[in-house]
């Protein structure tokens, strides 16, 4: 009992400084945030912090790894359901990362400059790194079934795989840099002349897509029109009114 006890109180402070790191890569940058940061934060000793973690390195890779796991409970029910075609799987893959993303809209847009600053470029591409190398696995599985379905057709499904996701991590920058651009001081014409923008970006990643996996033309649909749109409008929905 008593060991017990112990493993879930371990698990409570490990998923504390966890918490604490990933708050602090988010304010200040990830080459900023010391560790005397995360002890300030928490009021923990470094003695207690090392006792879970034996560097800053070591802490990324647990935020990594977290991360996965946490997006793989959305994801990884996307690709076992058995009832799902492989174009809808994949379209439902796709839709169930841009609804955890929207759940979460108003702490991302607070995150996203400081996400693309370069300070934080090597959080950034070690996060990517890590998703595309746990996510190709994951899309390989569907592409296998597309082909078997007879809906799509390449040789390689293990390296388009890896191809698709690298388009998709392409097209979220492209995404996000066009919402970086809008201001809260931009007005409607600004905000539509933005959501276009990044309707012609989905359409031409789609059609690249498709033509990646061998997939009939105009038979993916990998972001909901409306979802996108939700990311042009001003903060709290307020309207921009034109002086």
């Amino acid at each position: 009992m008593a060991r017990v006890v112990k493993e879930k109180e371990y698990a409570v402070r490990l998923n504390e400084i966890l918490d604490s790191a990933q708050r602090l890569v988010y304010t200040k940058g990830y080459e900023q945030m010391s560790i005397q940061d995360i002890l300030d934060d928490l009021k923990i000793s470094k003695g207690a912090f090392y006792h879970y973690f034996n560097s800053k390195q070591a802490l990324l890779e647990a935020l990594v790894a977290r991360m996965e796991q946490d997006a793989g409970k959305i994801l990884v029910p996307v690709v076992q359901d058995p009832q799902l075609p492989a174009l809808e799987k994949l379209e439902c893959f796709f839709d169930s990362i841009a609804r955890w993303k929207s759940a979460q809209k108003t702490y991302l847009l607070g995150l996203l400059s400081v996400w693309y600053a370069d300070y934080n470029a090597i959080v950034r591409q070690k996060l990517v790194a890590g998703g595309i190398k746990w996510i190709t696995p994951m899309l390989t599985e569907i592409i296998h079934q597309g082909v078997q379905e007879g809906v799509m057709n390449t040789p390689n499904p293990e390296q388009v795989g890896e191809v698709v996701v690298t388009l998709m991590v392409s097209l979220g920058d492209s995404i996000g840099g066009k919402i970086l651009s809008i201001g809260q001081d931009c007005d409607e014409q600004e905000r539509s002349e933005c959501l276009h923008q990044m309707e012609n970006s989905v359409a031409v990643y789609t059609n690249a897509i498709e033509r990646v996996l061998g997939a009939p033309p105009g038979s993916l649909m990998l972001f909901d029109p409306a979802a996108l749109k939700e990311w042009v409008v001003p903060p709290n929905g307020a309207r921009q009114e034109k002086d």
